[in-house]
């Protein structure tokens, strides 16, 4: 027998107001067709007066806990992934550890922007089976609308707000069953020498301000490709899984010719990558975990599902995650 962290249950959080691209238009000089032939994304929803991302990271992990049928008391690690806290510091996991009611245990923020669910769920996987805690949250969660520059058509488009979240708790398995629940392997990558690709030019120690998201589209898009396919390649080696075993593939949000690109080169077909990035737009480190949690209630996901988790961001950050659900 071995310890797996097994996914119990998901959630997810919305701002109120949607987006469509027919208002982006009214902001800025572009247009639905634009921002569809060249994204996918048709909508996307915007934080207002009192949503934050603690709020939304909240509300995601009720409903994953409702989901899991465990009592926020009974979660003792909370990693919580986001580029956009609602302060410098304290990390915003602690605040969603305070209103959950699961005081005294593990909580902290990771930055790995829109790699960073995957940076979050590695790290709680590797806490739980040292026994650093028996059940945790992992959180996804972003205001990108604050930092984005509202000027700027070939960004402010492109990404939405929202988190999602999941349930992990730590179960005794039989490795050699391959119908064994839980997170089977994980990779993860980065690269700093591309800071100057998508950043945000600002920050406490440079400027003393928030700053805006800047982002050079097309060397992004050609980085996303190769460095997604290689990581996933990565993970199907570690397993020895073959890419027509796994069952669904839940990509970063990011934009749907990068979507529809990777799974070219693995071979995939595209009924079995899960697109939500129509309706939210890139929500960064929410995407992964938005998306999943989509796919769950609405039964495309079920129990058993051998589910590939996928991501590239700023940074250069990436990584890949195989889970049987």
């Amino acid at each position: 027998m071995t310890i797996r962290s097994v996914i119990k249950g998901s959630g997810s959080a919305l701002p109120k107001r949607a987006v469509a691209n027919a208002e982006m238009a009214q902001m800025v000089d572009t247009t639905d067709e634009w921002i569809v032939e060249r994204t996918g994304i048709r909508n996307r929803h915007i934080a207002g007066e009192g949503e934050t991302t603690a709020t939304l990271a909240i509300e995601a992990s009720r409903k994953a806990l409702e989901a899991a049928g465990i009592d926020g008391a009974d979660v003792g690690l909370i990693v919580l992934a986001t580029a956009t806290p609602d302060q410098t510091f304290p990390a915003t996991a602690t605040q969603v550890q305070h209103a959950l009611g699961c005081n005294g245990g593990i909580a902290f923020d990771v930055a790995a922007v829109c790699s960073g669910f995957l940076y979050a769920l590695s790290v709680a996987d590797s806490m739980l089976k040292t026994g650093m805690a028996k059940t945790a949250l992992v959180i996804g969660a972003e205001t990108f609308s604050r930092i984005l520059d509202w000027e700027d058509r070939t960004t402010c488009v492109l990404f939405g707000d929202g988190a999602g979240a999941v349930v992990l708790q730590a179960q005794d398995v039989d490795e050699s069953d391959p119908n064994a629940p839980g997170i089977i392997a994980t990779r993860l990558h980065a690269d700093g020498k591309h800071n100057e690709l998508l950043y945000v030019d600002g920050g406490p120690s440079t400027t003393g301000t928030v700053g805006k998201l800047r982002m050079r589209g097309k060397e992004v898009f050609r980085h996303a490709v190769t460095n997604l396919s290689d990581v996933l390649r990565e993970v199907l080696a570690d397993t020895g899984i073959q890419a027509a075993d796994i069952d669904w593939v839940v990509p970063h949000q990011a934009n749907a010719r990068i979507l529809d690109a990777t799974a070219r080169k693995l071979g995939l077909p595209e009924e079995k990558v899960i697109v939500t990035v129509d309706r939210h737009a890139n929500t960064s480190a929410a995407s992964v975990p938005l998306a999943y949690d989509t796919a769950v209630r609405d039964g495309r996901i079920k129990p058993g599902d051998l589910v590939m988790f996928e991501a590239m961001g700023g940074g250069f950050t990436w990584g890949a995650s195989l889970a049987r659900v």
